[in-house]
């Protein structure tokens, strides 16, 4: 137990949580100076990248609808296929999120498939086109439901934007369901590739109208998958991406929970 003495004052110990996220005397984010932040995402370009995920879902303006616990909340997302009126909205949704709508992209450049869109002396730097109709049948556009009205679920995953960020290799997403068998899985675009060209990211202020590339998870979910939790972890892969750090579950992938019910 505390004597008198060791116990703590609770504002002594308010102010010591405001001093550690900002410290005014030292200049301090996070037990960090603004330089050592700097430096460290310079070495460790990794640690900053984490994948969001998103079920995108509903009908034209994206209604939040209460169908058991929210995504957000939980990431655990039950779904009725019997039922128009339960599609789950969750914290991204693609049907409200114009700047990848076909007539706005169609406004920027048809970028070099494959390679790097380095452009470090233009001041602002041009836009590569990423249509949503890209994602077809994830699309929400021949089905407004993102397949919750079947069963078969799409995810929308994108990366969080890093300024600088070249991924090796031939990044991708890959999804593996946590079950003793496998399951089918669908991506758009095919094998879930994230595109070079779409790389690196300049900043909001050089690259205003930048959108991150999406790839869409279609969980092809059978009748005997109904009414069992299902748990899905993404991954995003490449030569220089880490993702299998334990004691950093969210470095470069994301774990979320769906069960689709009849």
């Amino acid at each position: 137990a505390l004597n008198k003495r060791d116990r703590i004052d609770p504002l002594e110990k308010q102010d010591s949580w405001k001093d550690f996220i900002y410290n005014p005397r030292t200049g301090e984010f996070l037990g960090r100076t603004a330089g050592s932040w700097a430096s460290f995402s310079l070495t460790h370009p990794e640690y900053f990248l984490r994948l969001w995920v998103g079920l995108g879902l509903v009908a034209s303006h994206c209604q939040n609808y209460n169908a058991g616990r929210t995504f957000c909340q939980s990431r655990m997302v039950s779904q009725n296929t019997g039922s128009l009126k339960r599609y789950i909205q969750a914290s991204f949704c693609l049907s409200s999120s114009s700047g990848y709508n076909d007539s706005i992209q169609e406004r920027n450049d048809l970028c070099m498939v494959g390679e790097y869109t380095t452009q470090d002396n233009e001041p602002i730097k041009k836009v590569c086109q990423f249509k949503r109709s890209t994602l077809r049948q994830c699309s929400g556009l021949p089905d407004p439901s993102f397949g919750f009205k079947e069963g078969k679920p799409c995810i929308i995953i994108k990366l969080n934007r890093v300024i600088g960020l070249k991924p090796e290799g031939d990044p991708y997403i890959n999804c593996t369901a946590k079950r003793a068998t496998s399951l089918q899985m669908q991506y758009f675009p095919s094998e879930g590739r994230l595109d070079k060209m779409f790389f690196p990211y300049y900043g909001k202020k050089s690259h205003p109208d930048y959108v991150q590339p999406l790839v869409a998870v279609k969980l092809l979910f059978t009748k005997e998958d109904y009414n069992i939790e299902q748990t899905v972890e993404c991954k995003v892969e490449g030569s220089n991406l880490r993702n299998d750090d334990e004691r950093d579950k969210f470095l470069g992938r994301v774990t979320f929970r769906v069960k689709v019910s009849e």
